[in-house]
C-alpha cells in the first residue's frame, strides 16, 4: 500500500513538472517528462509493484533463489573438476561412443557409390605453378 502511494505521488509530481515545462513553451521536454512520470502509476495499475513487493519480502522466494544458486554452484564445480582432469564430453562417454566406420561418409539407404566416368578428351589439370600466373602478372603490373 505504501509503495502504491509513493508511486502515485511521484507520478503526480512529474505531471506537475511537465505542466510547468509546457507552460514555458518547451513542449518536447514536457512530453518526455510526462512520459517518465506516467511509468510509476502504470506499474502500479498493472500490478508489477505489488508483485515485486511480494517477491522481495517473501522468505520462501529467497530460499528458492538460494537453492538455485546452490544448484548453479554444484554444476560449475563439476564442470571445473571435469576440465581439470582433462576429460571432454567424448572421452567421458566411453571408448565405444564413436563407431569405427563413423569417419566414412554416409551414403544413405539404397545408394551405392559410383565412380565418375573418365573422359578421354578431357585435358589434364594444370600444375599448381600455372594457377599463380595471373596473380604474378597482376603483381608485376603494379611493380611488386
Amino acid at each position: 500500500m505504501l509503495a502504491e502511494t509513493i508511486c502515485s505521488a511521484v507520478s503526480a509530481a512529474g505531471l506537475g513538472i511537465a505542466a510547468i515545462t509546457a507552460y514555458r513553451k518547451r513542449f518536447l521536454t514536457a512530453t518526455r517528462i510526462a512520459a517518465y512520470s506516467l511509468v510509476p502509476i502504470g506499474l502500479v495499475l498493472t500490478g508489477v509493484v505489488e508483485w515485486v513487493a511480494e517477491l522481495v519480502f517473501k522468505p520462501s522466494t529467497w530460499i528458492g533463489f538460494g537453492v538455485l544458486g546452490l544448484a548453479w554452484l554444484l554444476f560449475m564445480t563439476t564442470r571445473a573438476v571435469e576440465r581439470r582432469r582433462g576429460r571432454g564430453a567424448v572421452e567421458s562417454a566411453g571408448p565405444d561412443a564413436v563407431a569405427p566406420q563413423a569417419s566414412a561418409p554416409s551414403l544413405g539407404a539404397g545408394r551405392t557409390p559410383t565412380a565418375a566416368p573418365k573422359r578421354k578428351d578431357r585435358q589434364p589439370e594444370a600444375a599448381p605453378a600455372d594457377d599463380f600466373s595471373d596473380i604474378e602478372a597482376i603483381l608485376k603490373k603494379h611493380g611488386i
